[in-house]
């Protein structure tokens, strides 16, 4: 069932719901439904102020690193709706006004994909020419990157199409000649210094203006969409840094990625825009619903495939995504990828640069092979995974995390020094992927295809030269400026998967009277396409690092659209997951989140434990008894002492300390805001005056200050759930509807509270995790 039917269902059942009814309370965030109650009143008409009547800034907001209510939110939004469409029916002027506020989602849409395609388009452009500059420079313009430069040179041969007088290496240019070891010495020295000048560049912005641009984005992409507020990790500054230093990252060589980065990048945009339309400005979970949206976006433009985009965000990153964010994140999708293509970074007339084309169909024998590369590829993601932990928790725990641009120095220059001399580590992520993919055609000049010269045309025999071991990119995932793991993990798996098809082919060809083969390999004949195979192992990588499935079979496909190679991707990619998940179900985002301690449940995970509400619910036995608010009798000076005497983010109101009977829910912060707000606005509203939620203000003496009635910022209608509730069913609740807190009652009597904090240190307890690593309230 989609979390949107039950927000939907709830919702409707709350406008509905008697204003009697007894609800909810928050230790650590706060959720409120939607508030039914009626306006103040009180000693003096026209004294007293009504904050629905008459709104107070900030009231209905959250702070930062709070949780969203969903359910109220999404009930804001349908009264936002209802009064629109009911004014629509009483002018021509609030006719438009409709029209154009249920066209503002597309419009929102069609800019997203306009600003995220041109940026994309900006950074493969750019890190292209910056990657070019470690090796030289061209003469007619330093702006030209390598294959541009010798574009227009009639001085180029098919072998050695990149070499043209008009591009010049570091070596030319300082000692006047390419050749001997002198000059080898000279660009592999101006190697390393373009490297470690673009690592300490990046590393160096984003720790002076935009810490939130560090890393790939997505674990706390994830954590924002499940309703988390992380403010400024969507702003304009994180947007402008983690775009420039996106740029010098990939640039500088290290093993990193800008897929992963380029939703963060999206998602940046999408934030942004959405301050210019109200509707989503002043809503967070509409804004979420265009931020899913962003999140297929940033894919789409990374591989330049719409549609595994859409699936991405379905499948990996969106906590909440109905039937109408589906159809605008596929629009906006597609809009990107319209505009990339127009700006078309690669030159080659492709939304991607590794597109390819396979012609040899794939046999029944060879799917072994295939199940053995997603065993492969499920045993490096595991690995990966607890590698990578093992790294980030030990810069977090010793001396090594206070020199973040020592370490990325280091790394820079360890990765260039190594990288230099083979022609294929020096190559970028996407290119050496591109080679590994290669079919090998007769027009091809890659190094990867040396086909021996046939002697007579008619009887040509395609065979190629053994080839060497590539030696393996170091996949490192830092955190200290932008990096993403999607290209390094596909392309050790395309390594794999190429020097086990280069097997595979050799073994066919020298083989071909064997009984797997015979009856399919003609001697001499085409039987294998390794290419397939750098393709499958890719695929498979991936997928057991991130768990990724149907998404990412639906990417690979994109690559040669041909329908037939399904089988093979599909059959290695589930592989992958199942010997990933025997070591550990969680991908690598999952991990990150978990290590971070975000509040973030995640909806993959089954909760099996057989524990009640009450086993988890707050105060315990040994904590003090729970903090409330009464209806009536407690002034504005006992309120504020409470206030300030917890760090609660939200207090349940009973009828009385002695019945316990509950009434609704106060956010701390919308308190708050309105005690302050009414001392200022309100004549005579003193410490003294009483505070009090009821719909009619109890009988005061006549000298007694006016009392503050709070009734309009109450929740009428919390969750609970009763003591004996299995924690399974509760787990579930929270996940689908988004839920911040839940109240546990006892025949209509308030007992205590559980926090989705409380069901995080739980379920760590359960899993033998430290509880205190929830670090985020």
């Amino acid at each position: 069932t989609s979390i949107s039917s039950y927000v939907t269902t709830f919702a409707h059942i709350r406008s509905r719901l008697p204003t009697n009814i007894s609800p909810t309370y928050d230790e650590y965030s706060s959720c409120s439904g939607s508030s039914r109650a009626a306006g103040m009143n009180g000693n003096g008409p026209g004294n007293l102020v009504d904050p629905l009547e008459d709104p107070v800034p900030g009231l209905g907001t959250y702070e930062d690193f709070n949780t969203i209510d969903w359910v109220r939110e999404k009930s804001k939004d349908r009264d936002r709706h209802r009064e629109i469409t009911n004014k629509s029916r009483q002018s021509t002027v609030a006719l438009l006004h409709s029209v154009s506020d249920a066209f503002s989602g597309w419009l929102l849409m069609l800019l997203v994909g306009l600003m995220s395609g041109a940026l994309a388009g900006g950074i493969d452009i750019a890190a292209h020419w910056l990657t070019d500059m470690k090796d030289g420079v061209c003469l007619i313009g330093f702006w030209f990157n390598h294959e541009h430069c010798c574009w227009t040179s009639n001085e180029t041969t098919f072998q050695e199409r990149d070499r043209c007088p008009q591009w010049q290496s570091w070596a030319e240019l300082i000692t006047g000649t390419s050749e001997g070891a002198f000059a080898y010495i000279v660009n592999y020295v101006m190697y390393i210094f373009w490297a470690l000048l673009f690592s300490f560049l990046a590393v160096i912005l984003v720790r002076a203006f935009a810490p939130y641009a560090c890393g790939s984005g997505i674990p706390e992409i994830k954590t924002i969409l499940s309703g988390f507020i992380i403010r400024g990790y969507l702003g304009k500054w994180t947007l402008i840094i983690k775009t420039i230093t996106l740029v010098l990252a990939v640039s500088s060589g290290l093993s990193l990625g800008k897929e992963g980065p380029l939703v963060h990048v999206a998602c940046c945009c999408a934030n942004i825009l959405c301050h210019l339309f109200t509707k989503y400005r002043k809503n967070e979970a509409k804004r979420r619903e265009v931020l899913s949206a962003a999140a297929a976006v940033g894919v789409s433009v990374a591989f330049g495939a719409p549609i595994g985009g859409v699936l991405f965000s379905l499948e990996e990153v969106s906590y909440y995504f109905p039937l109408k964010t589906l159809w605008r994140s596929f629009f906006a999708a597609l809009v990107a990828a319209f505009t990339l293509r127009s700006i078309n970074p690669f030159g080659n007339s492709r939304l991607v640069l590794f597109y390819v084309e396979f012609h040899a169909p794939w046999h029944l024998v060879e799917l072994g092979p295939f199940i053995l590369l997603g065993i492969f590829g499920g045993l490096w993601g595991a690995l990966f995974i607890r590698a990578n932990i093992a790294w980030c928790r030990r810069r977090k725990s010793t001396r090594l995390g206070h020199y973040p641009v020592i370490e990325v120095l280091v790394v820079a220059a360890l990765t260039a020094v190594i990288a230099y001399p083979n022609s294929y580590t020096r190559m970028s992520g996407a290119e050496l992927i591109s080679e590994l993919f290669n079919d090998c055609s007769l027009l091809d000049s890659s190094q990867l295809c040396g086909y021996k010269q046939p002697i007579d045309y008619p009887t040509l025999c395609l065979i190629r030269k053994p080839v060497c071991p590539i030696r393996n990119h170091s996949v490192y995932y830092p955190s200290r400026f932008p990096s993403g793991l999607f290209i390094p993990s596909m392309a050790v798996g395309a390594i794999a998967g190429r020097l086990l098809g280069v097997g595979m082919e050799q073994l066919a060809y020298y083989n071909h009277d064997w009984f797997i083969f015979k009856g399919w390999c003609s001697p001499g004949a085409d039987c294998i396409t390794p290419g397939l195979y750098a393709m499958v192992g890719a695929a498979a990588c991936l997928g057991g690092v991130t768990r990724m499935t149907v998404s990412l079979v639906v990417h690979h496909v994109r690559a040669d659209w041909r329908l037939e190679y399904i089988v093979p991707l599909m059959a290695a990619t589930m592989t992958s997951k199942w010997v990933a998940d025997a070591f550990g179900r969680e991908g690598i985002y999952e991990a990150h989140i978990r290590l971070n301690g975000y509040p973030f449940l995640e909806p993959k995970e089954e909760f099996e434990h057989s524990s009640l509400a009450v086993d988890v619910m707050r105060p315990r036995r040994s904590d003090p008894a729970l903090a409330v608010l009464t209806q009536e009798g407690m002034t504005v000076g006992e309120v504020e002492a409470l206030v300030e005497s917890t760090h609660y983010s939200g207090f349940p109101v009973v009828v009385s300390q002695e019945s316990q009977r509950l009434v609704g829910f106060v956010l701390r912060r919308d308190l708050l805001i309105s005690i302050d707000n009414a001392r200022k606005r309100q004549e005579g509203v003193v410490s003294a005056s009483q505070v009090v939620f009821t719909e009619h203000a109890p009988a005061q003496a006549a000298e007694a200050p006016p009392p503050l009635r709070l009734r309009g910022i109450m929740d009428l209608s919390p969750f609970t759930v009763t003591d004996h509730t299995p924690m399974d069913i509760t787990v579930d609740i929270f996940r689908k509807l988004g839920l911040r807190q839940c109240l546990v009652t006892h025949n209509g009597r308030l007992l205590g509270i559980i926090t989705k904090k409380d069901i995080l240190k739980h379920m760590a307890q359960i899993a033998n995790r430290d509880p205190d690593s929830i670090l985020f309230n």
